[in-house]
């Protein structure tokens, strides 16, 4: 990796504390498929997510859906490369799946979530009956190529402010760092970071 890497110096240390990024929700969440017809004939399709943008290198193709106002699902295919696959259900541990689980596509309502179950099933996918987890309900599906899916909408206002409240956080011991929000509202330390050139097979938790 060529360029230069900024990296904050005793003189280029700005208290962001105070301050957020403007976030606008989901850009794209960048996967990858075996197949990008199937992914396009079921993201568009069976899901009706709208193909809204593609790339095409000698090395892949890059397909990205619409699921909402801005915010989008990406897909790379791989070309002339053989890419290991695997399928698991979502919340079920794998070795090889360290930086992703499942993917939960937002719905506003019970009535939309239901919709989308019948729709699935008339496109003859299977899913889930809908599951109560207390402040979402959810339904669970897969892509073509083993990509486990869900499809949520918020019971309770996501908004609502405070890190405990009763209905949102659940776990009873929390970790440390959302402890520290909890008392003083703010994250006593933040870890550094590095850029990486090439595969790293087990990453730090701190750093790479």
């Amino acid at each position: 990796m060529t360029g230069h890497i900024a990296v904050d110096s005793p003189h280029n240390q700005a208290d962001h504390s105070g301050s957020r990024p403007a976030w606008m929700g989901l850009n794209h969440l960048a996967l990858v498929t075996s197949d990008m017809d199937a992914t396009v004939r079921f993201w568009h399709g069976v899901l009706g997510a709208e193909i809204m943008a593609t790339i095409a290198t000698p090395g892949f193709k890059h397909y990205f859906f619409r699921i909402g106002d801005h915010q989008t699902i990406a897909f790379f295919e791989y070309l002339n490369t053989e890419l290991q696959t695997f399928a698991k259900p979502a919340g079920v541990p794998y070795e090889h799946a360290s930086q992703f689980d499942h993917l939960s596509l937002g719905l506003p309502d019970e009535r939309a979530l239901e919709d989308l179950r019948s729709r699935l099933i008339a496109h003859g996918c299977e899913v889930t009956e809908v599951v109560d987890h207390g402040f979402i309900r959810s339904i669970y599906f897969s892509d073509p190529t083993g990509i486990a899916l869900e499809a949520s909408w918020w019971t309770s206002d996501p908004q609502a402010p405070g890190y405990a409240v009763a209905e949102r956080f659940l776990d009873p011991d929390p970790v440390p760092a959302l402890k520290e929000l909890i008392a003083t509202g703010a994250i006593a330390s933040t870890p550094r970071t590095k850029l990486v050139d090439g595969l790293v097979i087990q990453p730090g938790v701190e750093g790479i």
